[in-house]
C-alpha cells in the first residue's frame, strides 16, 4: 500500500490493518488480552434548569486496553489515522494510563509505535519509537507492571486470582478494578489493615464482593465477617452483590454465630453491646475469622473506645478492611490512624467528572427562627398547658425539644413552592428528626399540596421504621425509587443511606442562595 492510499484510511482501518495485527503478532491473545474501544468513563452529566444531558465529547475511551489476565490491565494503546504523527495520541494514552495506573502507554498511526515507559533501566529514555514488528510481548509488559506495582513472585499467585464473572455480563468499572487490585496487592504484601475510600453511589459493596471473592477463592481467607450499622445494608448485600456466595453465606441473627458457614453478614449491634453477655463475638475464638470488613467505617470504628473497635481488637489477627466515603479525621477520631493511608481513593468530584455520578443541586433556605433563635414570652405554655422553659432555642432544638407548628407549615409550603416551580411529581425526600416529626410533616405536606393530595391519596407518604420493617422496608424503598411520589422519612431510620443515593444521582450541581424566610404569623 502506497503512502497516499494509507493516508486515505480511517482510524478504524489503521487499527484493523496495522495496529491490531502488530499487537497479535507480538503474542497477545485477541480474546482474553486485547480489548478495543474500551469505555472508561461515559462523560459528565450536564444539568441546565430542569433539563439534563450527557456530555459525550468528554467520554473517555481507550482504543486498546491490554491485560495480562482479565481485570488486570497492564498497558493502553491510542490509535490515530495516518494523517497524524506516530506520537500524536500519546497525551491521550498517558491520561488513560494514569486512570488505570499502568506503566505502559503507546501511540500509533499505523507506521510505528511511540512508547512511554514508567519503569526505566538506568540511562534509558522514557519515550522511544518502535517498529510495528517490535511491539513488546505480554511477558515483558507484565514484568514491567509487577515492578511498577511492587508485586513480587510470592504475591503473584494471589494477585492473579480471577474475578467473579457475572452471567449477566456485568463488569467492574475501571476504578472498581483498581480498588480491588490495590486491596489484593496490599493483602498479598501482608498488610493487615486496609482502607478504601469511595464516594457514595460508586459501588463499594460490589467492589467489596470482588475483593472477598478473590481472596476466598484463592484460599487466602476462609471465614469472612462483613459488618454494617444498618439492617437494610445487610439485607441488600445478602440478596444482591453477595448472592454468588450462595449456601456458604449467612446473616448473623438471634444473637448467635453459627460456625457452619464461611461468609457472615451482620449488624455490629447484633454481635456486641454494653453488657458482657451482649458480646456474642466472644463466643467464637479470636482466630475464627480470617477477615473482617467494616462498611462505613467512619461511623463507628474510628473512635478508640467505639463498639466496633472492640470487635476489631478481638479479631486483631484477621485482615481488616475499612470502607468509607468520608474518612473521619479529627483530634479525637481518625480512620487513617487505625487503618493507615487509603490504598485507593475515588472521590465524589471524580465520580461526577467521569459521569458515574450525576451532579447535585443544593438550594439553601434559611429560616429566621433557626438563625436568630427564639425565646418564648414570659409565662408562655405549650399545647398541653405546660410552662415552656424560659431560654433561647436554636436550630438544634427544633423538632427535638421544641416543636413550632408554624415552622413545620413554613417548610412544607416552601417545598411545595419549589416543586410547583419545577415538577411537582419529581422524587422528593424530606428527612425528619423522628417518627412524630415525620407524621407532622406528612400532614403539613398534604395541606400544602392541596388538590394534588386530593387527586392522589398516595402523593405524600411516610416511610418510617414503625411502619415498614425488614424486607417490607426494602420493598417500600424500591417502590419509591420506581415511582414519582413524595416521600417523608425519619432521618435516623434505615432508609437514609439508600435515599441519599437517589438524591445524589438525580440532581444538578449548583449553589443557590435564597434570602432567609421571615414568614411567621
Amino acid at each position: 500500500m502506497d503512502r497516499k492510499e494509507k493516508k486515505a484510511l480511517s482510524e478504524t482501518d489503521i487499527c484493523d490493518l496495522f495496529i491490531t495485527p502488530a499487537i497479535k503478532n507480538a503474542g497477545w491473545d485477541p480474546i482474553r488480552q486485547i480489548r478495543r474501544e474500551v469505555t472508561l468513563a461515559p462523560g459528565p452529566i450536564v444539568v441546565r434548569g430542569t433539563m439534563s444531558s450527557r456530555n459525550k465529547k468528554k467520554k473517555k475511551f481507550a482504543d486498546y486496553v491490554l491485560s495480562w489476565k482479565p481485570g488486570i490491565p497492564v498497558a493502553v494503546v491510542e490509535a490515530k489515522d495516518n494523517n497524524h504523527t506516530v506520537s500524536q495520541g500519546m497525551q491521550q494514552a498517558l491520561g488513560y494510563a494514569e486512570m488505570l495506573e499502568v506503566p505502559s502507554a503507546f501511540s500509533s498511526n499505523g507506521d510505528a509505535f511511540a512508547s512511554h515507559n514508567k519503569v526505566l533501566a538506568s540511562g534509558a529514555d522514557i519515550e522511544t519509537q518502535l517498529p510495528l514488528e517490535a511491539f513488546p510481548p505480554p511477558g515483558k509488559l507484565w514484568t514491567r507492571y509487577k515492578t511498577f506495582r511492587g508485586i513480587d513472585e510470592e504475591a503473584e499467585r494471589l494477585v492473579l486470582q480471577p474475578y467473579h464473572e457475572d452471567t449477566s455480563g456485568k463488569e467492574p468499572r475501571y476504578y472498581q478494578v483498581e480498588a480491588v487490585n490495590r486491596t489484593i496487592e496490599a493483602v498479598a504484601r501482608e498488610k493487615r489493615r486496609v482502607l478504601l475510600v469511595m464516594a457514595t453511589g460508586t459501588g463499594k459493596t460490589y467492589t467489596t464482593f470482588q475483593i472477598i471473592w478473590r481472596l476466598w477463592k484463592a484460599g487466602a481467607v476462609k471465614r469472612v465477617l462483613f459488618l454494617a450499622d444498618r439492617n437494610i445494608l445487610v439485607d441488600q448485600t445478602l440478596v444482591n452483590d453477595f448472592k454468588p456466595f450462595g449456601p456458604v453465606m449467612t446473616k448473623v441473627k438471634n444473637r448467635k454465630i453459627d460456625p457452619a458457614y464461611e461468609i457472615y453478614l451482620g449488624l455490629y449491634q447484633a454481635i456486641t453491646g454494653p453488657a458482657e453477655e451482649d458480646k456474642i463475638f466472644k463466643n467464637v475464638s479470636a482466630n475464627f475469622f480470617d477477615m473482617v470488613v467494616i462498611d462505613e467505617c467512619h461511623r463507628g470504628s474510628a473512635a478508640d473506645d467505639s463498639a466496633w473497635r472492640e470487635i476489631l481488637k478481638y479479631f486483631s489477627d484477621a485482615i481488616q478492611i475499612g470502607l468509607t466515603a468520608t474518612p473521619r479525621e479529627t483530634k479525637y477520631v481518625s480512620s487513617i490512624t487505625y487503618f493507615g493511608e487509603p490504598v485507593y481513593t475515588y472521590s465524589l468530584k471524580q465520580g461526577i467528572e467521569d459521569g458515574f455520578l450525576a451532579p447535585y443541586k443544593v438550594v439553601r433556605i434559611d429560616i429566621d427562627k433557626d438563625i436568630l433563635g427564639w425565646t418564648p414570652p414570659p409565662g408562655m405554655q405549650d399545647d398541653l398547658g405546660h410552662d415552656i422553659e424560659q431560654r433561647e432555642y436554636n436550630q438544634k432544638d427544633m423538632d427535638r425539644i421544641l416543636v413550632l407548628n408554624q415552622r413545620t407549615k413554613l417548610v412544607a409550603n416552601r417545598v411545595m413552592q419549589y416543586l410547583r416551580a419545577t415538577n411537582p411529581f419529581d422524587k422528593t425526600i424530606i428527612f425528619c428528626e423522628d417518627i412524630d416529626h415525620a407524621e407532622r410533616m406528612r400532614a403539613a405536606m398534604v395541606n400544602a399540596a392541596g388538590q394534588l393530595a386530593l387527586d392522589n391519596p398516595k402523593y405524600v407518604m411516610r416511610i418510617t421504621g414503625d411502619r415498614f420493617m425488614g424486607s417490607n422496608l426494602v420493598l417500600s424503598i424500591q417502590k419509591f425509587i420506581g415511582s414519582s411520589l413524595l416521600r417523608i422519612g425519619r432521618s435516623s431510620c434505615a432508609t437514609k443511606t439508600m435515599l441519599e443515593r437517589v438524591w445524589v444521582s438525580n440532581g444538578a450541581e449548583s449553589w443557590q442562595s435564597i434570602p432567609q424566610m421571615n414568614h411567621w404569623s
